[in-house]
C-alpha cells in the first residue's frame, strides 16, 4: 500500500490531461448501524459526485474523488456509506471506468482494512483502469505541502473528520485552487462552538477560521443568543473560504432527533456556480421540511412530527418584497432574475417563479406574455418581467 503523497501523484495534472491524528477519534460505535442522517450525508454527497462526474468525465481525461477520513465502508448493517458508493457508480459507468482515480485514508488501521476488503469484494471492481488507493495516515501539513504548488485533475474532495483536527482552511483550498475541484466538508458545530472558547484548541480553531476573525469572532459572540451564535459561526466560516478563493459556500444543517439544536453541518465550495446550482437542488430535495415550497436546507427526523411549525413561516411572501426592492425599474428574464438573486438564500428556480406568478396575480409587475396567454401556472425561464420603480404600498 503506497503512502498518501504517492496516490496524490495519480491526480496530478499531466499534460495529456485535456484540460483521523485527523479527529478526536472516531466514535467506535459511529458505524454501528446507518442513521436516517448518515443516510442524508451519503445521498447528497453520491448525487452531487454523479452529476459532478457526468460533466467532467467528457472535458478531461482523468478526474479524481478523495475521502481523507473514509471509515471502514460499511456500517455494520450492511449498508454501503460514500466510499463504496461512489466505486459502484465508476464501474457502472463504461466513461468513468477508465477516467476516475479514487484515493481513500483513514488513521484508523482496522478501518482503512476493511474498506480495502469490501472494496475487493465489489463486483466488477477489476473492470477500473486505476486501483482504489487505501491509504492509513493521519492528515496535517504534508498533504498541503504535497498539493501546494501542484496542478491536479479534477477533483472532488471529501472531509469528513468526526471532530475538527485535520479540518483546516489550507486543507480546503489545496482541493480547490484547480480547475473542476469542488469540496464537500463535515462541520461539526457542538464541538466547534465549544472549542472557540478552550484555549487548548486555540491553534485548531485558528486553522478554521484565521486568528484575526478568531478574535473579532469572541469579541461578537460574547452578545449573541444562542441562535444567533449559532448563524454567526457558520457565517464566518463561510467567509473565511470566500476570503481565500472567493468560493461559492452551501451550508446543510443537521439537527438532533428532538429538533432542539444543531449538530452539525455538511458545508458544500465550489468556485463554479453552475457546481453551487446543482447542490442546492439536491441540498433542498434532500431537506426534511419546507415551507410554501421552499426548503429548510436542514434534516431532523423530528420535522415530520412538527408540521404546524413550518405552517407559520411565510417566506414566498419575504421574496416578493425582496425583489420588489430589488429590481425596481428593471424589465429582465426570469432566468436572470434567478441568477442574479439566489446565491446565499434558500430559495430554489421554483420558487422564485412561484413569487412572481404571485406578484403578476396581485399585479404588482407587469409579466411578457401575461398570464392568459401562456400554458395554465406556467412561467418558463424566458418570460420577461418588469418592476415598478417603486415597490407599490
Amino acid at each position: 500500500m503506497r503512502c498518501l503523497r504517492c496516490c496524490c501523484g495519480q491526480i496530478i495534472q499531466s499534460f495529456s490531461d485535456t484540460e483521523k491524528e485527523a479527529n478526536e477519534s472516531m466514535s467506535s460505535d459511529f458505524f454501528e448501524m446507518r442513521s436516517e442522517e448518515s443516510a442524508v450525508k451519503a445521498q447528497i454527497v453520491d448525487k452531487y459526485y454523479r452529476a459532478w462526474a457526468r460533466i467532467m468525465q467528457v472535458r478531461s481525461e482523468r478526474i479524481a474523488y478523495v475521502d481523507l477520513f473514509a471509515g471502514p465502508g460499511r456500517y455494520k448493517d450492511g449498508s454501503a456509506s460514500v466510499p463504496l458508493l461512489i466505486l459502484e457508480n465508476a464501474i457502472n459507468e463504461p466513461l468513468l471506468r477508465d477516467r476516475l482515480v479514487t484515493i481513500f485514508n483513514d488513521k484508523d488501521a482496522d478501518n482503512s482494512r476493511t474498506l480495502a476488503s469490501e472494496i475487493e469484494k465489489l463486483p466488477g471492481i477489476d473492470q477500473l483502469r486505476f486501483r482504489p488507493e487505501v491509504n492509513n495516515e493521519i492528515i496535517g501539513e504534508k498533504i498541503i505541502e504535497d498539493l501546494t504548488g501542484v496542478a491536479i485533475v479534477p477533483t472532488l474532495s471529501f472531509i469528513d473528520p468526526w471532530g475538527y483536527k485535520g479540518l483546516s482552511l489550507q486543507l480546503i483550498n489545496s482541493f480547490l485552487k484547480d480547475w473542476g475541484c469542488d469540496c464537500i466538508f463535515f462541520f461539526n458545530y457542538n464541538r466547534i462552538n465549544m472549542g472557540l472558547n478552550n484555549s487548548a484548541v486555540r491553534q485548531h480553531m485558528i486553522a478554521l477560521f484565521g486568528e484575526e476573525r478568531i478574535d473579532q469572532m469572541l469579541t461578537e459572540l460574547a452578545a449573541c443568543t444562542p441562535e444567533m451564535r449559532e448563524l454567526m459561526i457558520v457565517e464566518k466560516i463561510c467567509e473565511s473560504l470566500k476570503d481565500m478563493g472567493d468560493y461559492y459556500t452551501l451550508p446543510f444543517c443537521f439537527k438532533n432527533a428532538s429538533g432542539s439544536r444543531t449538530s452539525h453541518y455538511l458545508i458544500f465550495v465550489s468556485k463554479h456556480k453552475r457546481g453551487y446550482n446543482i447542490m442546492k437542488d439536491i441540498m433542498g430535495k434532500e431537506s426534511s421540511s419546507e415551507a410554501q415550497g421552499v426548503p429548510s436546507f436542514a434534516y431532523c427526523v423530528a420535522d415530520a412530527t412538527m408540521p404546524l411549525l413550518f405552517d407559520l413561516a411565510r417566506p414566498l411572501e419575504e421574496l416578493e418584497g425582496m425583489l420588489l426592492d430589488t429590481f425596481a425599474g428593471r424589465r429582465l428574464r426570469t432566468i436572470d432574475i434567478y441568477e442574479s438573486h439566489h446565491v446565499g438564500t434558500r430559495y430554489l428556480l421554483r420558487n422564485y417563479k412561484d413569487a412572481l406568478k404571485s406578484l403578476e396575480a396581485k399585479q404588482a409587475i407587469t409579466v411578457t406574455p401575461p398570464m392568459h396567454e401562456r400554458r395554465r401556472d406556467t412561467l418558463a425561464d424566458r418570460v420577461v418581467v418588469e418592476f415598478p420603480r417603486r415597490a407599490p404600498i
